[in-house]
């Protein structure tokens, strides 16, 4: 699991610096509408992606990690959920070109482009990939098919009319990079005979599955759906570049969530309860020390970083990231007890209520404050969404877990974080320079974090431990 969580941090290292390469170019070449564009028709394909997949990538992802030991119900497992997938993926393909006909107008072209999108969800077997634990080689796979489309990005991207060109570019790289993975699936399983009920009985869990999709999808993504239609498109591209940067720290935050999720479902599948429990002492602490400080970090110089960042069309952003950032802290919790123990333990039903509740919440604040205030409003749907789908996971695993312990370290982090945040935005007001202003802020404040916070750091590193190893080997 520790080499596991070493590939998808690197990956997830990589996906920070891609759009810190890219978001720049296309801001100032597409600019905010050629965004919004973008954006607003790629989260309506997302909503039949997501009606593809129904709740695959969690379902999938546990049912192969209780079975990975057996090749023949490995097998028969991948072979009856693929198929399901293969089915419901094609229906949804065409009813998306119906929608093309009959309802898309104004941004036809890219709509229709947009179903490559929907199309390589026929291809997505990530969830097997990560079941088996085999993260290597998505990730792999994943780094060089990403830094290709930034090749092809700066290559082909030219003006603000190339959008389609944009947009092509995202949607053929995601369905290559599904392609790519059936080559390697020989290795892992083989062809068994399926019939109908096999395919049938993942319905129900899948089903289950799909809803907190679904009402996660709803103050994720419906946000920029919202805004293109209750404001502008220009809102949407402002706020999507926002939600990119601010979400930016929560890749390496997941990636520790997407390790420990096949793991601990195998663990609890083989009653090694205590062994869960354990992993989730030592990776909430954890969670809590990255996510303060990279919450208040990016508040302290999101204003400067946009301006810079994405050029001087787009302040608005800025202050639209610092909104954003306070979620870093919500979804971060909120992760560790997802995809530690809720879902591992299958308490789809806590997980389900909870993401209902946060899609109420945020849909009707957006109808309250986005005809008001844009883009500003939909940070207030969101921030208060993921703040009670945070809430209510943590109230439903209060007599499983000790939460009050985890309220303690969290708080603990949180004071260290106001104490960097209070030094660096001090250090800021003596520093005119923005670019020096950022650089000399990103590094005092990680070198101030680091030295408040060392005992903590040589408990997790356990220099001990490394020593005493490297003595064995000189011996």
């Amino acid at each position: 699991m520790k080499k596991n969580f070493i590939y998808n941090i690197i990956y997830q290292i990589l996906i920070l610096f891609l759009p810190l390469i890219t978001m720049p170019y296309i801001s100032r070449t597409l600019g905010a509408e050629g965004i919004g564009v973008y954006s607003y028709t790629y989260s309506i394909a997302y909503y039949f992606m997501l009606i593809a997949m129904l709740g695959l990538n969690n379902y999938g992802n546990r049912a192969i990690a209780k079975v990975r030991e057996d090749k023949k119900e490995l097998s028969k497992n991948f072979w009856s959920i693929y198929i399901f997938q293969l089915i419901s993926t094609i229906i949804m393909i065409i009813l998306y070109l119906i929608y093309i006909k009959i309802f898309q107008t104004q941004y036809k072209l890219i709509a229709l482009i947009q179903v490559i999108h929907v199309i390589s969800s026929m291809f997505d077997i990530n969830w097997f990939f990560f079941g088996i634990e085999r993260f290597k080689l998505t990730i792999t796979r994943n780094t060089i098919i990403k830094i290709s489309s930034v090749i092809l990005i700066f290559i082909f991207v030219k003006n603000p009319n190339d959008v389609w060109k944009y947009t092509t570019i995202l949607s053929v790289s995601t369905l290559f990079s599904n392609i790519i993975l059936f080559s390697f699936l020989r290795k892992y399983v083989y062809w068994v005979d399926i019939t109908k009920s096999d395919v049938l009985k993942h319905l129900k869990p899948n089903l289950i599955m799909f809803l907190p999709v679904i009402a996660v999808s709803i103050y994720k993504i419906m946000d920029k759906i919202m805004l293109g239609i209750i404001s502008t498109v220009t809102e949407v591209g402002y706020y999507e570049n926002a939600e990119k940067i601010a979400q930016i720290p929560l890749t390496i935050i997941t990636a520790l969530g997407t390790v420990t999720l096949p793991r601990v479902s195998n663990m609890i599948s083989k009653d090694q309860e205590d062994k869960v429990k354990l992993l989730m002492d030592k990776t909430m602490p954890f969670i809590m020390f990255l996510a303060f400080p990279m919450t208040f970090g990016i508040i302290a110089i999101s204003t400067d970083f946009s301006i810079i960042f994405f050029g001087d069309g787009f302040l608005k952003t800025g202050y639209l990231i610092q909104l954003l950032s306070i979620t870093l802290i919500f979804l971060s919790w909120g992760n560790v007890i997802r995809t530690q123990y809720l879902l591992p333990k299958e308490m789809d039903k806590e997980y389900v209520v909870s993401a209902f509740l946060g899609a109420f919440i945020n849909f009707f604040l957006n109808i309250f404050f986005i005809p008001r205030y844009s883009s500003f409003g939909a940070c207030v749907g969101t921030i208060t969404a993921e703040f009670f789908v945070m809430f209510y996971q943590t109230f439903s695993v209060r007599h499983e877990l000790d939460i009050k312990k985890y309220f303690k370290i969290a708080f603990i982090f949180f004071i260290k974080a106001i104490m960097m945040f209070i030094f660096i935005m001090i250090i800021g007001n003596f520093i005119n320079d923005k670019i020096i202003k950022i650089f000399i802020q990103v590094i005092i404040g990680i070198i101030f974090y680091v030295i408040i916070n060392l005992r903590y750091i040589f408990n997790i590193i356990d220099f001990d431990k490394i020593l005493n190893k490297l003595r064995k080997e000189a011996i």
